[in-house]
């Protein structure tokens, strides 16, 4: 097994419960993360920790263990008179907005004659995730 704070290979494909792929690696180039250091989604994690080299397994990693649940305290609405002239918002759009921490990514959900209303929630929040994982090498 894997320890903590080695540098792993991992070639992966990520599917969500319709089976569509919402990411995977590319095939000559694996993804290197090291191990404890939250590089990478808990679940994925643990599971890579539990594989040997050349090793392939498919696990489901529930949604608390990979981006959470969906906050409703991630939803708002912005008023119209308060959002950037020189922006257009449009459904689906994705935008930056400074937080004290930091600029997070948002998504406008709705464009309405109130204002617009955004989702600062990951894309993922509140999916389970199934990766397919190939341990390829540990350095």
């Amino acid at each position: 097994m894997v320890q903590e704070g080695q540098t792993v290979k991992v070639q992966y494909k990520g599917t969500l419960n319709d089976g569509s792929v919402f990411d995977s690696s590319d095939e000559n180039k694996p993804l290197s993360f090291q191990l404890g250091q939250g590089q990478v989604i808990a679940g994925f994690e643990k599971a890579v920790s539990e594989l040997e080299v050349g090793e392939t397994k498919t696990v489901q990693v529930a949604a608390d263990d990979a981006y959470g649940q969906v906050r409703d305290d991630m939803i708002g609405t912005i008023p119209n008179e308060q959002f950037p002239d020189n922006i257009e918002p449009q459904e689906g759009m994705m935008l930056q907005m400074q937080t004290p921490r930091g600029a997070i990514p948002i998504k406008v959900v709705e464009v309405t004659d109130e204002g617009v209303k955004i989702d600062g929630n990951h894309p993922l929040a509140g999916e389970d995730l199934t990766f397919e994982l190939t341990l390829v090498e540990v350095d």
